[in-house]
Protein backbone atom coordinates (compact mmCIF):
# COMPACT_ATOMS: atom_id res chain seq x y z
CA UNK A 1 0.00 0.00 0.00
CA UNK A 2 1.53 3.12 -0.69
CA UNK A 3 2.25 6.40 2.14
CA UNK A 4 -0.13 8.45 1.07
CA UNK A 5 -3.20 5.93 0.99
CA UNK A 6 -1.76 4.75 4.35
CA UNK A 7 -1.52 7.84 6.11
CA UNK A 8 -5.33 8.92 4.53
CA UNK A 9 -6.80 5.68 6.52
CA UNK A 10 -5.07 6.66 9.13
CA UNK A 11 -6.35 9.75 9.54
CA UNK A 12 -9.94 8.22 8.54
CA UNK A 13 -9.36 5.62 11.41
CA UNK A 14 -7.50 7.63 13.67
CA UNK A 15 -8.27 5.02 16.83
CA UNK A 16 -7.49 2.25 15.39
CA UNK A 17 -5.03 0.09 17.42
CA UNK A 18 -3.47 -1.76 16.01
CA UNK A 19 -1.96 0.75 13.46
CA UNK A 20 1.03 2.69 14.84
CA UNK A 21 4.04 5.03 13.43
CA UNK A 22 6.39 2.44 14.69
CA UNK A 23 4.64 -0.08 12.77
CA UNK A 24 4.81 2.06 9.39
CA UNK A 25 8.58 2.18 9.77
CA UNK A 26 8.86 -1.12 10.46
CA UNK A 27 7.28 -1.95 7.21
CA UNK A 28 8.94 0.51 5.13
CA UNK A 29 12.86 0.26 6.81
CA UNK A 30 14.58 -2.69 6.60
CA UNK A 31 14.88 -4.97 10.04
CA UNK A 32 19.14 -4.10 9.96
CA UNK A 33 18.46 -0.32 9.80
CA UNK A 34 16.05 -0.94 12.35
CA UNK A 35 18.42 -2.29 14.91
CA UNK A 36 20.98 0.01 14.53
CA UNK A 37 19.03 2.74 15.54
CA UNK A 38 17.42 0.79 18.58
CA UNK A 39 21.12 0.30 19.53
CA UNK A 40 21.81 3.76 20.16
CA UNK A 41 19.76 3.88 22.70
CA UNK A 42 20.27 0.75 23.97
CA UNK A 43 20.94 1.46 28.48
CA UNK A 44 24.54 0.17 29.44
CA UNK A 45 24.66 -0.66 33.14
CA UNK A 46 27.47 1.27 34.80
CA UNK A 47 30.15 0.05 37.40
CA UNK A 48 29.44 0.46 40.79
CA UNK A 49 31.23 2.91 42.68
CA UNK A 50 32.04 1.85 46.19
CA UNK A 51 31.81 4.87 48.65
CA UNK A 52 34.38 4.75 51.88
CA UNK A 53 34.74 7.18 54.94
CA UNK A 54 38.07 7.99 56.15
CA UNK A 55 38.39 7.13 59.51
CA UNK A 56 40.98 10.45 60.23
CA UNK A 57 39.50 13.51 59.50
CA UNK A 58 41.52 15.89 57.05
CA UNK A 59 44.04 18.17 58.27
CA UNK A 60 43.94 21.93 57.68
CA UNK A 61 46.79 22.82 55.86
CA UNK A 62 48.86 25.98 55.72
CA UNK A 63 48.71 28.20 52.85
CA UNK A 64 52.08 30.02 51.50
CA UNK A 65 52.94 33.31 52.66
CA UNK A 66 50.41 32.80 55.53
CA UNK A 67 52.46 33.01 58.48
CA UNK A 68 52.76 35.44 60.19
CA UNK A 69 54.46 35.66 64.15
CA UNK A 70 52.64 36.68 67.17
CA UNK A 71 52.18 40.06 68.36
CA UNK A 72 54.69 41.68 65.31
CA UNK A 73 52.71 44.88 65.16
CA UNK A 74 52.77 45.67 68.39
CA UNK A 75 56.21 45.04 68.83
CA UNK A 76 56.84 47.08 65.81
CA UNK A 77 55.28 50.15 67.51
CA UNK A 78 57.16 49.38 70.60
CA UNK A 79 60.53 48.87 68.51
CA UNK A 80 59.69 52.32 66.45
CA UNK A 81 58.74 54.56 69.83
CA UNK A 82 62.52 53.03 71.28
CA UNK A 83 63.77 54.43 68.20
CA UNK A 84 62.15 57.78 68.09
CA UNK A 85 65.35 59.39 69.94
CA UNK A 86 67.82 58.45 67.16
CA UNK A 87 70.38 57.95 69.94
CA UNK A 88 72.20 54.82 68.58
CA UNK A 89 75.61 55.36 66.62
CA UNK A 90 73.74 54.24 63.37
CA UNK A 91 71.91 57.16 63.59
CA UNK A 92 74.82 59.78 63.03
CA UNK A 93 77.85 57.61 61.96
CA UNK A 94 76.07 54.84 59.73
CA UNK A 95 76.69 54.82 55.84
CA UNK A 96 74.46 57.11 54.99
CA UNK A 97 76.19 59.85 56.74
CA UNK A 98 79.57 58.86 55.24
CA UNK A 99 78.89 60.30 51.86
CA UNK A 100 79.98 64.55 50.75
CA UNK A 101 76.88 65.91 49.86
CA UNK A 102 78.66 68.38 47.48
CA UNK A 103 80.17 65.77 45.35
CA UNK A 104 78.82 64.66 42.13
CA UNK A 105 75.91 62.38 41.74
CA UNK A 106 78.33 59.79 40.35
CA UNK A 107 80.82 60.56 43.38
CA UNK A 108 78.04 60.24 46.10
CA UNK A 109 76.79 56.60 44.98
CA UNK A 110 81.01 55.73 44.93
CA UNK A 111 81.52 56.86 48.48
CA UNK A 112 78.15 54.88 49.65
CA UNK A 113 79.48 51.42 48.12
CA UNK A 114 82.93 52.03 49.62
CA UNK A 115 81.20 52.97 53.44
CA UNK A 116 79.63 49.84 52.95
CA UNK A 117 82.43 47.89 52.19
CA UNK A 118 84.33 49.19 54.90
CA UNK A 119 81.15 48.24 57.22
CA UNK A 120 82.06 45.24 57.17
CA UNK A 121 82.94 43.42 60.28
CA UNK A 122 83.39 46.50 61.71
CA UNK A 123 82.03 48.99 64.47
CA UNK A 124 79.80 52.17 62.66
CA UNK A 125 82.28 54.59 64.83
CA UNK A 126 85.30 52.87 63.29
CA UNK A 127 84.16 53.39 59.72
CA UNK A 128 83.27 56.96 60.11
CA UNK A 129 86.33 57.94 61.24
CA UNK A 130 87.74 55.72 58.16
CA UNK A 131 85.65 57.20 55.53
CA UNK A 132 86.40 60.82 56.94
CA UNK A 133 90.00 60.37 56.30
CA UNK A 134 89.41 58.76 52.58
CA UNK A 135 87.37 62.02 52.02
CA UNK A 136 90.03 64.01 53.19
CA UNK A 137 92.47 62.74 50.55
CA UNK A 138 90.09 62.59 48.32
CA UNK A 139 87.58 59.77 47.92
CA UNK A 140 86.84 59.03 43.48
CA UNK A 141 87.80 56.58 41.32
CA UNK A 142 90.54 57.98 39.65
CA UNK A 143 92.49 58.85 43.17
CA UNK A 144 91.77 55.42 45.07
CA UNK A 145 93.61 53.74 42.00
CA UNK A 146 96.44 56.49 42.37
CA UNK A 147 97.32 55.43 45.19
CA UNK A 148 99.43 52.46 46.53
CA UNK A 149 98.06 49.73 48.95
CA UNK A 150 100.40 50.84 52.01
CA UNK A 151 98.82 54.33 51.56
CA UNK A 152 95.07 53.03 51.06
CA UNK A 153 95.86 50.65 54.55
CA UNK A 154 97.32 53.48 56.48
CA UNK A 155 93.77 55.64 55.53
CA UNK A 156 91.58 53.00 56.57
CA UNK A 157 92.86 51.19 59.51
CA UNK A 158 91.73 49.74 62.24
CA UNK A 159 88.81 49.03 60.13
CA UNK A 160 87.97 44.49 60.22
CA UNK A 161 90.10 43.13 57.57
CA UNK A 162 91.58 45.77 56.31
CA UNK A 163 94.56 43.72 54.26
CA UNK A 164 91.80 42.01 52.32
CA UNK A 165 89.91 45.40 52.09
CA UNK A 166 92.44 47.38 50.38
CA UNK A 167 92.38 44.55 47.80
CA UNK A 168 88.41 44.53 46.93
CA UNK A 169 88.66 48.18 47.11
CA UNK A 170 90.97 48.45 44.24
CA UNK A 171 89.92 45.27 42.04
CA UNK A 172 86.24 46.93 42.32
CA UNK A 173 87.34 50.59 41.77
CA UNK A 174 89.44 49.04 38.67
CA UNK A 175 86.19 47.62 37.33
CA UNK A 176 84.13 50.01 37.70
CA UNK A 177 86.22 52.55 35.93
CA UNK A 178 86.30 50.14 32.81
CA UNK A 179 82.70 48.37 32.75
CA UNK A 180 80.46 51.22 33.95
CA UNK A 181 82.30 54.92 33.33
CA UNK A 182 83.75 55.43 36.99
CA UNK A 183 79.50 55.04 38.46
CA UNK A 184 78.28 51.94 40.56
CA UNK A 185 75.59 49.41 38.72
CA UNK A 186 71.60 49.76 39.28
CA UNK A 187 70.67 46.55 39.50
CA UNK A 188 71.70 43.71 42.93
CA UNK A 189 73.15 41.06 40.91
CA UNK A 190 75.32 43.56 38.82
CA UNK A 191 76.31 44.39 42.37
CA UNK A 192 76.71 41.46 43.88
CA UNK A 193 79.54 40.53 40.61
CA UNK A 194 81.78 42.69 42.51
CA UNK A 195 84.56 41.81 44.19
CA UNK A 196 83.65 41.77 48.22
CA UNK A 197 79.94 42.80 47.70
CA UNK A 198 77.00 40.80 49.21
CA UNK A 199 73.35 40.83 49.18
CA UNK A 200 73.55 42.48 52.33
CA UNK A 201 75.69 45.68 50.42
CA UNK A 202 73.72 45.57 47.47
CA UNK A 203 70.20 45.90 48.71
CA UNK A 204 71.70 48.73 51.26
CA UNK A 205 73.05 50.32 48.63
CA UNK A 206 70.48 50.09 46.29
CA UNK A 207 67.90 51.68 48.96
CA UNK A 208 70.93 54.87 49.53
CA UNK A 209 72.37 54.99 46.22
CA UNK A 210 69.95 54.68 43.51
CA UNK A 211 66.41 55.01 46.34
CA UNK A 212 65.26 51.95 44.96
CA UNK A 213 63.96 49.29 47.61
CA UNK A 214 64.72 45.67 46.33
CA UNK A 215 65.89 43.59 49.54
CA UNK A 216 65.86 43.70 53.39
CA UNK A 217 69.21 44.14 54.58
CA UNK A 218 70.23 41.68 56.90
CA UNK A 219 73.36 42.03 58.87
CA UNK A 220 74.43 40.78 62.43
CA UNK A 221 72.26 42.82 64.03
CA UNK A 222 68.79 41.63 61.92
CA UNK A 223 69.91 37.86 62.23
CA UNK A 224 70.17 37.92 65.40
CA UNK A 225 67.21 40.29 66.58
CA UNK A 226 65.47 38.24 64.16
CA UNK A 227 65.73 34.96 65.56
CA UNK A 228 65.51 36.35 69.15
CA UNK A 229 62.16 37.62 68.83
CA UNK A 230 60.76 35.16 66.56
CA UNK A 231 60.40 36.66 63.39
CA UNK A 232 61.24 33.86 61.63
CA UNK A 233 59.09 30.30 61.21
CA UNK A 234 61.96 28.67 61.83
CA UNK A 235 65.45 29.55 63.27
CA UNK A 236 67.79 30.68 60.93
CA UNK A 237 72.10 30.39 60.90
CA UNK A 238 72.66 32.75 58.07
CA UNK A 239 71.83 36.14 57.25
CA UNK A 240 70.74 35.20 53.38
CA UNK A 241 68.15 32.89 55.07
CA UNK A 242 66.82 35.27 57.84
CA UNK A 243 65.91 38.15 54.74
CA UNK A 244 64.17 35.30 52.99
CA UNK A 245 62.64 34.25 56.11
CA UNK A 246 61.43 37.95 56.63
CA UNK A 247 60.13 38.87 52.72
CA UNK A 248 58.04 36.13 52.93
CA UNK A 249 55.79 37.54 55.78
CA UNK A 250 56.48 41.23 56.27
CA UNK A 251 54.86 44.15 53.93
CA UNK A 252 56.73 45.32 51.07
CA UNK A 253 56.32 48.54 52.95
CA UNK A 254 58.64 48.26 55.65
CA UNK A 255 61.65 46.40 53.72
CA UNK A 256 62.86 50.26 54.74
CA UNK A 257 63.14 51.24 57.68
CA UNK A 258 63.46 47.47 59.56
CA UNK A 259 67.39 47.14 58.68
CA UNK A 260 67.50 50.89 60.39
CA UNK A 261 65.41 50.37 63.27
CA UNK A 262 66.91 46.85 64.17
CA UNK A 263 70.46 47.82 64.18
CA UNK A 264 69.71 50.93 66.20
CA UNK A 265 68.17 48.19 68.78
CA UNK A 266 70.79 45.97 68.58
CA UNK A 267 73.44 48.80 69.53
CA UNK A 268 71.65 49.79 72.67
CA UNK A 269 69.06 47.74 74.37
CA UNK A 270 69.16 44.19 72.66
CA UNK A 271 72.89 43.64 72.80
CA UNK A 272 74.36 40.16 72.01
CA UNK A 273 75.45 39.80 75.22
CA UNK A 274 73.84 40.99 78.22
CA UNK A 275 70.85 42.27 76.50
CA UNK A 276 68.78 45.64 78.71
CA UNK A 277 65.80 43.57 78.87
CA UNK A 278 64.64 45.98 82.24
CA UNK A 279 64.68 48.95 79.16
CA UNK A 280 63.03 47.09 76.55
CA UNK A 281 59.22 47.64 75.95
CA UNK A 282 58.92 44.51 74.50
CA UNK A 283 60.01 42.60 77.53
CA UNK A 284 56.48 41.14 78.02
CA UNK A 285 55.97 39.69 75.07
CA UNK A 286 59.41 38.39 74.01
CA UNK A 287 60.05 34.72 73.34
CA UNK A 288 63.42 34.60 74.47
CA UNK A 289 63.12 36.61 77.57
CA UNK A 290 62.58 33.73 79.91
CA UNK A 291 65.86 31.76 78.13
CA UNK A 292 67.98 34.39 78.32
CA UNK A 293 70.88 33.94 81.15
CA UNK A 294 72.74 37.00 82.08
CA UNK A 295 76.78 37.17 82.50
CA UNK A 296 78.25 36.68 85.26
CA UNK A 297 80.40 39.58 86.84
CA UNK A 298 83.84 38.91 88.51
CA UNK A 299 84.33 40.60 92.03
CA UNK A 300 85.85 43.70 91.00
CA UNK A 301 88.81 45.53 93.40
CA UNK A 302 86.64 47.87 95.12
CA UNK A 303 84.39 45.20 96.67
CA UNK A 304 85.18 44.51 100.07
CA UNK A 305 87.35 41.25 101.31
CA UNK A 306 84.25 40.15 103.15
CA UNK A 307 81.88 39.74 100.24
CA UNK A 308 84.41 38.23 98.23
CA UNK A 309 84.82 34.29 99.22
CA UNK A 310 87.60 32.13 100.61
CA UNK A 311 88.66 28.79 100.46
CA UNK A 312 89.04 27.22 103.71
CA UNK A 313 92.55 26.83 105.15
CA UNK A 314 93.52 23.30 105.36
CA UNK A 315 93.46 21.86 109.11
CA UNK A 316 96.81 21.34 111.02
CA UNK A 317 97.35 18.03 113.16
CA UNK A 318 98.95 18.55 116.10
CA UNK A 319 102.15 16.57 116.68
CA UNK A 320 102.04 13.66 118.68
CA UNK A 321 103.72 13.32 121.83
CA UNK A 322 107.10 11.07 121.68
CA UNK A 323 107.09 8.37 123.21
CA UNK A 324 111.00 6.29 124.65
CA UNK A 325 109.32 3.45 122.93
CA UNK A 326 107.65 2.31 120.36
CA UNK A 327 105.22 -0.88 121.75
CA UNK A 328 106.00 -0.37 125.36
CA UNK A 329 104.73 2.92 127.45
CA UNK A 330 105.33 3.78 131.10
CA UNK A 331 103.27 2.99 133.98
CA UNK A 332 102.31 6.79 135.12
CA UNK A 333 102.08 7.77 130.97
CA UNK A 334 98.31 6.45 130.15
CA UNK A 335 98.11 7.77 126.82
CA UNK A 336 97.90 5.22 124.14
CA UNK A 337 101.16 3.66 122.49
CA UNK A 338 101.92 5.20 119.41
CA UNK A 339 102.22 2.34 116.55
CA UNK A 340 105.37 2.21 114.28
CA UNK A 341 103.12 1.94 110.94
CA UNK A 342 101.59 5.13 110.32
CA UNK A 343 97.88 5.13 108.48
CA UNK A 344 98.43 5.66 104.65
CA UNK A 345 95.16 7.10 104.33
CA UNK A 346 96.13 10.43 106.45
CA UNK A 347 99.12 10.85 103.74
CA UNK A 348 96.41 11.10 100.82
CA UNK A 349 94.65 14.54 102.77
CA UNK A 350 96.71 17.12 102.04
CA UNK A 351 100.04 18.54 102.32
CA UNK A 352 100.68 19.46 105.43
CA UNK A 353 99.75 15.96 106.67
CA UNK A 354 101.69 14.49 104.35
CA UNK A 355 105.21 16.40 105.71
CA UNK A 356 104.02 15.54 109.13
CA UNK A 357 103.69 11.88 108.82
CA UNK A 358 107.10 11.73 107.08
CA UNK A 359 108.88 13.77 110.38
CA UNK A 360 107.16 11.70 112.88
CA UNK A 361 108.35 8.60 110.92
CA UNK A 362 111.80 10.21 111.47
CA UNK A 363 111.29 11.09 115.06
CA UNK A 364 110.17 7.94 115.80
CA UNK A 365 113.08 5.79 114.22
CA UNK A 366 115.88 8.86 116.09
CA UNK A 367 113.70 8.29 119.54
CA UNK A 368 114.10 4.08 119.37
CA UNK A 369 118.20 4.57 118.08
CA UNK A 370 118.68 7.04 120.86
CA UNK A 371 117.01 4.69 123.89
CA UNK A 372 119.28 1.37 122.57
CA UNK A 373 122.38 3.64 123.21
CA UNK A 374 121.01 5.24 126.57
CA UNK A 375 121.00 1.60 127.26
CA UNK A 376 124.07 0.07 126.35
CA UNK A 377 125.61 2.92 128.51
CA UNK A 378 123.48 2.26 131.54
CA UNK A 379 125.17 -1.33 131.46
CA UNK A 380 128.70 -0.33 130.82
CA UNK A 381 128.35 1.64 134.09
CA UNK A 382 127.10 -0.88 136.14
CA UNK A 383 129.88 -3.43 134.90
CA UNK A 384 132.34 -0.85 135.48
CA UNK A 385 131.73 0.25 138.94
CA UNK A 386 131.60 -3.68 139.95
CA UNK A 387 134.95 -4.11 138.26
CA UNK A 388 138.05 -3.27 140.12
CA UNK A 389 140.01 -0.28 139.52
CA UNK A 390 143.17 -2.23 138.30
CA UNK A 391 141.72 -3.41 135.69
CA UNK A 392 141.20 -1.21 132.74
CA UNK A 393 137.81 -0.10 131.10
CA UNK A 394 136.63 -1.73 128.08
CA UNK A 395 136.36 0.49 125.26
CA UNK A 396 132.34 1.05 124.83
CA UNK A 397 133.16 1.17 121.04
CA UNK A 398 134.08 -2.93 120.95
CA UNK A 399 131.11 -3.84 122.90
CA UNK A 400 128.99 -5.32 119.95
CA UNK A 401 125.99 -6.65 122.22
CA UNK A 402 124.39 -6.42 125.72
CA UNK A 403 124.87 -10.41 126.52
CA UNK A 404 128.59 -10.00 127.63
CA UNK A 405 126.85 -8.64 130.88
CA UNK A 406 127.01 -12.12 132.98
CA UNK A 407 130.95 -11.78 132.60
CA UNK A 408 132.12 -9.30 134.83
CA UNK A 409 130.03 -11.34 137.63
CA UNK A 410 131.24 -14.63 137.45
CA UNK A 411 134.69 -13.11 137.67
CA UNK A 412 133.69 -11.56 141.02
CA UNK A 413 132.58 -15.00 142.11
CA UNK A 414 135.44 -15.98 141.41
Amino acid sequence: MPRKKLAQTLTKNPNSENTTRDELDRKELPESKLDTKLNQFKFEKKPHIKIEFENDSPKKQEGKGLWEPLHWREFLLNLQNMRANNDAPVDSMGCHMCMDENASPKVIRYQSLISLMLSSQTKDQVTFAAMQRLKQRGLTVDNVLSMSDEELGNLIYPVGFWKTKVKYIKKTTQTLKEQYDSDIPDSVEKLCKLTGVGPKMAHICMKVAWNKITGIGVDTHVHRISNRIGWVKKPTTTPEDTRKALQSWLPFDLWSEVNHLMVGFGQTICLPVGPNCEECLNSDICPSKSTRKTPKKSPSKSEPASNVKTSPSPKIIKPLKKSPTLNTFDKNDRSLPVSSTVDSSLEQKSPTKRKFVKNLNKDLESCKGEKIKERKLKNIENTVSEQPTNEPVKDIKTRKSPQNQSKPRNLKSK
